[in-house]
């Protein structure tokens, strides 16, 4: 393409060293609408709904919601501002390598990439959960005690593989796809709130606001007994499970036009709108619950107790469900593409395994299909080695926490270099709040590292109930930990180079042309 043809999203890709490979087909709405579906508050905003109230109960599930909401919202502002300075694909690797350097920004990419696998099977496990126990089992009147893990590995496979299907034909489809999805959420959310509300036996709004300390057996052992503090902060886990992967709408940022004034929009939008709406159904589900000490009592059955009891009883109430269940199968259709993209920018500087394949294009469709591919093989090993270990809580768990540290990385890097290393900047800036909300990252960040660690512990042998150890989240942190020392250490300090700087992007710009000639001529 030629120079004078090109436009300011290409010049900027250019100027980062990179080629245009990927087809720019997202505005505004639908850079919001795919982070607004991973987000999804009818999937983390249900299926985690037992945790707050397991843990702090009302006050937990609402004024713990909003706490969570708003530091998701900082972190969202934090990654906004640096995100309208480098609209890439992957980007909270690429900013971590600028901000922070080669082994920041390497690391990021790998505990990024860690959270992004986890979320993909961490939502179609509640996708297949929901499908199974309240569609076939509550609807349909089916016996699905039989089901075994072995029939969960093949569905979520199976599902995975039509979400990487859709991926596969382009982003056109995708975003069609998400837009939908951003609608439907919407119009669900608040059917969902006024039959939640009908169902309630009074509407007292006193018992959203009782803290009360459910861990242990009072909460059906959700969580580990614990303090009251303790507990209320378990219970931010419920809006940080939900609240999350809305670095998609950067991820994307090559396939959106105007990105250096868009992406970060499409960030805030999503966190804003999914606390507005997330509250709001908060608040209808727990007028529904005629015992709080009760449901809390019944532990993870709580969410499906209250849904059978107070939406299922009627034909709008089984519509519903239908539109839950297309809601999460299109969650987790955007956490594919997020991945692969992730995956395709990391490769793109040769950061992981077989790059050379995982950073390709298919002329055609102008996607990543192999990081697609890639993206769904390995989430389905990953639920499958995971089942049946009993272990999936801590993966489902990890998701959350993986993804938040990965967030505030470039926001730590940028609190040390942005006015002195960091001297480019977008449309979008937080000035004087930058500095204080990137501490808050900082310490929310700690935060969550161990209110993670603490919500699954290591659960011992049994020889009465014949169950083995199962490693709580620790174990899992402590390898990765080892895992990365060995692989830095060991090749990628010698190996990688990292994203192209300084003279190194002048010397590809005859490359970059040649990439766009090649996939341009088909």
């Amino acid at each position: 393409m030629a120079a004078g043809h090109m436009s300011d999203d290409e010049k900027i890709l250019h100027g980062m060293g990179y080629a245009q490979e990927l087809h720019r087909r997202m505005g505004l709405f639908q850079s919001f609408a795919i982070s607004f579906s991973i987000i999804c508050i009818l999937s983390g905003g249900l299926g985690s709904f037992p945790i707050a109230m397991s843990t702090g109960g009302g006050l937990s599930l609402t004024v713990g919601w909003l706490v969570g909401g708003l530091f998701a919202l900082v972190v969202a502002a934090g990654l906004g501002q640096i995100a309208s300075a480098y609209p890439t694909a992957g980007g909270l690797y690429h900013w971590s390598s600028i901000l922070g350097g080669r082994f920041w920004g390497w690391a990021t990419a790998y505990v990024n990439l860690l959270g992004l696998l986890f979320v993909v099977p961490a939502v179609n496990v509640f996708l297949y959960s929901i499908t199974r126990d309240l569609f076939f089992g509550a609807v349909l009147g089916w016996d699905v005690s039989t089901w075994t893990t072995t029939t969960q590995i093949v569905s979520v496979a199976a599902i995975t593989a039509v979400q990487a299907l859709l991926n596969h034909f382009g982003i056109k489809l995708t975003t069609m796809l998400t837009d939908f999805s951003g609608y439907l959420i919407f119009a669900v959310t608040v059917v969902l709130i006024g039959m939640f509300f009908m169902a309630a036996p009074s509407l007292d709004f006193s018992k959203a606001f009782i803290f009360v300390n459910n861990t242990g057996a009072a909460g059906g052992d959700v969580a580990p007994a614990s303090s009251a503090l303790m507990a209320f902060a378990i219970g931010l886990l419920y809006p940080l499970f939900t609240i999350t992967g809305f670095d998609a709408s950067a991820h994307t940022a090559e396939e959106t036009k105007d990105a250096r004034n868009t992406v970060h929009k499409g960030m805030l939008h999503a966190v804003l709108w999914s606390i507005l709406f997330g509250f709001l159904l908060i608040m209808s589900m727990v007028m529904a619950v005629p015992d709080m000490k009760a449901a809390a009592a019944t532990g993870w059955a709580s969410f499906n107790n209250l849904f059978i009891a107070s939406i299922l009883s009627s034909p709008i109430g089984k519509l519903l469900l239908v539109g839950v269940l297309i809601s999460n199968f299109l969650c987790a259709l955007a956490c594919v593409t997020s991945t692969s993209r992730m995956i395709y920018a990391f490769a793109r500087d040769d950061g992981l395994p077989f790059s050379g394949l995982l950073k390709s294009v298919s002329p055609k469709h102008r996607t990543p299909v192999a990081a697609i591919w890639a993206t769904a093989i390995l989430t389905s090993v990953l639920t499958a080695i995971t089942t049946p270990l009993g272990a999936f809580a801590a993966l489902s768990t990890g998701c959350a926490m993986y993804l938040y540290i990965s967030y505030g990385m470039p926001i730590i890097a940028g609190f040390f270099t942005e006015g002195k290393t960091w001297t480019v900047y977008g449309s979008f800036r937080l000035g004087a709040l930058s500095k204080p909300f990137a501490l808050i990252v900082m310490v929310g960040t700690v935060v969550v590292i161990t209110i993670g660690h603490v919500f699954v512990p290591s659960i011992a042998a049994d020889p009465v109930a014949k169950t083995g150890f199962v490693p709580g989240l620790v174990y899992y942190s402590m390898g990765f930990l080892v895992f990365l020392g060995v692989l830095w250490f060991g090749l990628e300090n010698k190996r990688f180079k990292g994203p192209p700087v300084g003279d190194q992007i002048a010397k590809r710009q005859a490359t970059i042309a040649a990439q766009e000639r090649a996939l341009d001529a088909g």
